[in-house]
């Protein structure tokens, strides 16, 4: 598989320029949702790494292709490696069916190569 040059980053950069036009708009809202999001991944009995491992989990099952980006990014920035990254979306795919399995193949992958460059 080849995977399109910048296009993760690129959709990052749109990903976070709407939240900014977003936020301009709903301010508040913005603010407290960024907060709580926040709060859920930081360190506790469960480890940021684990955090993002399943926000990917939950992110392939529900097929967010913005929060499946965004969360393979963080369990690479979380050190998670590729297996650990892969058996996640492994588990997801048990409960996903094929179509957990067909961005785990496709979109998962395409975020680990192009990011981990």
């Amino acid at each position: 598989m080849e995977p399109h040059r910048n296009s993760i980053e690129q959709t990052l950069l749109a990903y976070k320029k709407g939240v900014d036009i977003f936020s301009k708009q709903m301010p508040a809202f913005t603010k407290k949702y960024h907060d709580f999001t926040e709060a859920c991944f930081q360190e506790g009995e469960l480890s940021a790494k684990a955090k993002q491992l399943i926000g990917l989990g939950i992110s392939l099952h529900a097929q967010d292709e913005y929060c499946i980006i965004y969360h393979t990014k963080g369990c690479l920035d979380q050190g998670c490696t590729k297996q650990e990254i892969l058996e996640a979306a492994a588990v997801t795919a048990a409960f996903g069916g094929g179509a957990s399995m067909s961005q785990a193949v496709t979109l998962v992958l395409e975020c680990i190569n192009e990011l981990s460059n």
